[in-house]
């Protein structure tokens, strides 16, 4: 997923050396208590220590790689998300492999992020909430599930979706409880279930139409 400070100019150069000046610069920028802030980050990002082609998030404080997507990956992407444009309620738009700062030391580059307002509403600032959150998942399971959801959840997003590709499902989190960096509600919608969310009107999405590969 490609970095974009909202209004932070870019440059390119290596990824094994930004990734290597990344990790010198994090012995000193760090917050008190050792992680990254999101300030800092977007330091990393204008003065070109992580560049465009650095596939990279900050996780509670920590710089983690992205991992590539896979063939399977794109697809169910652009499946759900166009599922999602074309039934969301008034007000609301989908941004795509874009950052969502949540707290003071993340910011993540969720898959879909369904948000109040249009793309210029975001044109000086990243939002920090959303009313859905996505993650299409193939090798990256676990990390959505036990590194994200518990941020997602503490920054009281208040659904949250893994497109499960491993497992042919959705897992479906719901009613965060912030203090304790978790979802009090977990389903599982497999094929042949539909997904419902506030964010459509009236609109249910086929899990089959979300996961094409997943019965073959």
């Amino acid at each position: 997923m490609g970095l974009r400070a909202a209004g932070a100019p870019t440059s390119s150069f290596s990824h094994e050396r930004g990734l290597a000046r990344v990790r010198i610069t994090m012995a000193t920028t760090a917050a008190g208590d050792g992680r990254i802030t999101r300030e800092r980050y977007w330091q990393l990002v204008a003065d070109g220590t992580i560049g465009p082609e650095d596939r990279v998030e900050l996780l509670d404080g920590v710089i983690v790689a992205i991992a590539p997507p896979a063939a399977a990956h794109d697809q169910a992407l652009s499946q759900l998300s166009r599922l999602l444009f074309v039934g969301l309620g008034p007000g609301l738009s989908t941004r795509v492999q874009l950052p969502l700062e949540i707290g003071a030391c993340t910011t993540t580059e969720p898959d879909i992020a369904v948000v109040e307002g249009y793309a210029e509403a975001y044109a000086a600032a990243n939002p920090t909430t959303a009313a859905l959150v996505v993650e299409v998942a193939d090798s990256t399971v676990s990390q959505d599930r036990l590194t994200k959801g518990p941020l997602y959840a503490a920054g009281g997003i208040p659904e949250y979706w893994i497109v499960n590709l491993r497992d042919g499902c959705v897992e479906i989190y719901r009613k965060p409880v912030p203090a304790e960096r978790r979802y009090a509600e977990r389903m599982v919608a497999g094929p042949g279930d539909r997904l419902q969310t506030p964010c459509l009107r009236e609109r249910q999405i086929a899990v089959s139409d979300v996961l094409p590969l997943a019965d073959s």
